[in-house]
């Protein structure tokens, strides 16, 4: 196909699939209802998406509108974004985990005359905030019972049901079918097809405005780059759809390559869903594959006796035999037969826990640490690494197939220049693009600016922010900080992490953070120590292993101090800490820690939706444990 008979917008692709790819009977979509996985065809959910247009037209709404959803994964959100992009509309997603003033915000700023609710939980957030949400016209929840939680409440805006929505949609079909097809011809590729909020670690979130030549030429690049992916493969879906990573690396990628995608029922049903729909690829957050490792190493390693042995022997037959495929050269025989004995004994097992046939993962939304890569390298299972933002369409860069360099975030996409700038003169040190891509190439460290078909058009209602991110030149300034290695773009951490202690030496806190969580011992670490003289850190370690380790129960971890006084902890802690700081230059070192209860948790508003953690959020709310550490005398070393 050539790249002029390709679709440029979003409602376009869809039925490139049945025209070009897959019959309109074939399955795209999958749930589970109950105890049984259901398929979809595209048929149906072309049948469903015309109904939702129809029903949208009809009441008036019109190419430009804002249309919210807040909804966790599945078909509902596949029918209702479809629907409206084909008319024109513009899809306002909002986290499920916001708050309510964070939903309300988004409502308001948006503009939202609609808006597609989830669950019950969901619906009540909603209510609460609806009447101060001028343009809001309509509530959908996509669950039937739902006069119970409206009978009582007085709203401005109306209600019905999805399937009732759908139900009369449907009768007009017929009516609106002429008007549906002009609205789809008439989208241009630079208007707007989605407001994706920033998950607002800083500030107030903002809109970010994404086109659709924006996602559509992120999803051919992506094709281009990870050209393994084609109309065969079958995505595991549980990241959130609200967020671009998962829209554009899992949703759009399917909808051009003709991918099918099933849906997760939770995130705690995760291991068990893998098993049963045993997906060909994957896009993960660090944190899942970093919880795979862990269990992994700990089954492994604690069996005892032949059994560990045998792990042991496996993962290292699994590294000699990676590296020589990563060096290009040819394990030979011996090694050869060695590794298909590992994979036997030991690989096979951990790949079936996850479905037995995926081709690889795709990791985002974070640095993956290091060791964790490359022990799903020596399994079997490479680890595709990416990069990108909001405001950059989702990944600019992602990790080719055939070449791994752990620690780095991959090659550019087509159609996307990154240049490396020196944080404080602003010079340039190098521009490149995925044509340019030189394997040797090594570059100084600087912020991460890009410019291409990738970066969005703005922020919207934010005039002035926009012209502060996308400089006259069109670079648009991530605020990461970065280079080149060996060809591939690799992420030191963001501008705004950054801590300058007090003798002025530049810390960036990830790759440290990174260096201790490789002890098992630390399931979540923070570091402090801007405008301090050393580094401090707040550490959780993870649950199960304390439980086993110090026989806690469950009444231990409910208690109301948020830090641990436990002299046995932080000593069985500080023994790894001691250990893993020799990898670290002195100033980067930690001297001082608290130990704390539960993990730093959305719920709690300490991390992003994507599982980064809120800096100045932690920083304000520990202050005092964190001014405690700094009172305290610590080694010198």
């Amino acid at each position: 196909m050539t790249t002029a008979n390709k679709p440029t917008t979003v409602p376009a692709l869809i039925r490139h699939v049945v025209a070009h790819i897959h019959p309109d009977t074939h399955t795209f979509l999958s749930h589970k209802v109950k105890d049984s996985w259901v398929d979809i065809s595209y048929r149906e959910v072309i049948e469903k998406v015309d109904a939702i247009s129809a029903w949208f037209l009809n009441m008036g709404i019109q190419k430009g509108d804002r249309l919210a959803l807040v909804i966790e994964n599945g078909p509902e959100y596949i029918y209702f974004d479809q629907a409206l992009q084909q008319i024109g509309a513009i899809n306002a997603s909002i986290y499920p985990t916001l708050t309510e003033a964070e939903t309300e915000y988004i409502l308001n700023d948006s503009g939202a005359k609609a808006i597609l609710v989830g669950n019950p939980f969901l619906l009540r957030k909603v209510l609460k905030v609806a009447n101060n949400c001028s343009s809001l016209l309509r509530i959908i929840p996509v669950f039937d019972d739902y006069e119970k939680y409206t009978e009582k409440v007085k709203l401005n805006a109306g209600v019905i049901s999805f399937d009732k929505l759908i139900e009369e949609g449907s009768t007009l079909i017929t009516q609106y079918a002429g008007a549906i097809n002009a609205s789809r011809e008439s989208i241009l590729p630079s208007d707007i097809s989605c407001l994706i909020y920033t998950s607002g670690t800083t500030g107030t979130p903002k809109g970010v405005m994404l086109t659709h030549s924006n996602l559509v030429q992120t999803v051919w690049a992506g094709l281009k780059q990870t050209s393994i992916v084609d109309k065969n493969d079958s995505f595991l879906s549980f990241l959130p759809l609200s967020h671009v990573f998962e829209r554009a690396a899992t949703y759009y990628i399917c909808l051009g390559a003709g991918c099918k995608i099933a849906f997760a029922q939770s995130l705690e049903l995760l291991a068990r869903n893998m098993t049963e729909v045993r997906p060909t690829i994957m896009n993960c957050v660090p944190r899942l594959l970093e919880r795979i490792h862990d269990k992994a190493m700990k089954n492994g390693t604690t069996a005892g006796g032949m059994k560990t042995s045998i792990f042991l022997w496996a993962f290292k037959i699994g590294k000699q035999y990676r590296e020589k495929r990563e060096q290009g050269k040819n394990p030979g025989l011996i090694l050869s037969q060695q590794y298909k004995l590992a994979d036997k004994l030991v690989f096979s097992k951990i790949k079936e826990k996850t479905g037995g046939r995926l081709k690889f993962l795709i990791s985002g939304g974070g640095a993956l640490p290091k060791n964790v890569g490359e022990f799903f390298g020596n399994v079997g299972i490479p680890v595709l690494e990416g990069y990108g933002l909001t405001e950059t369409t989702g990944p600019v860069c992602v990790t080719e197939f055939d070449r791994q360099v752990y620690g780095t975030a991959g090659r550019i996409l087509p159609g996307t220049e990154i240049a490396i700038q020196n944080i404080d003169t602003r010079k340039i040190y190098t521009i490149q693009s995925h044509e340019s891509f030189d394997p040797n190439l090594i570059t100084e460290e600087g912020e991460i600016i890009m410019r291409g078909v990738a970066v969005m058009k703005g922020y919207w209602n934010k005039p002035e922010e926009t012209a502060t991110a996308i400089d006259a030149d069109g670079w648009f300034h991530s605020g990461d900080i970065g280079r080149f290695y060996k060809g591939y773009l690799q992420i030191t951490d963001r501008l705004k992490n950054m801590l300058v202690n007090a003798f002025g030496k530049n810390i960036y806190p990830t790759p440290v953070e990174n260096t201790y969580l490789k002890s098992p011992k630390i399931e979540q670490i923070f570091l402090v120590g801007d405008r301090r003289e050393y580094v401090t850190a707040i550490i959780v370690p993870p649950k199960e292993l304390l439980q086993e380790t110090f026989g806690l129960d469950e009444a231990w971890f409910e208690k109301p101090e948020a830090f641990v006084d436990d002299k046995q902890i932080i000593d069985w802690i500080n023994q790894d800490l001691r250990k893993l700081s020799n990898e670290l230059a002195k100033f980067e070192r930690i001297k001082n820690f608290k130990v704390k209860r539960n993990p730093f948790s959305m719920e709690e508003g300490e991390m992003t939706v994507t599982l980064k953690a809120k800096r100045k959020v932690i920083e304000k709310k520990y202050a005092q444990a964190i001014d405690e550490m700094y009172m305290q005398e610590v080694d010198a070393d």
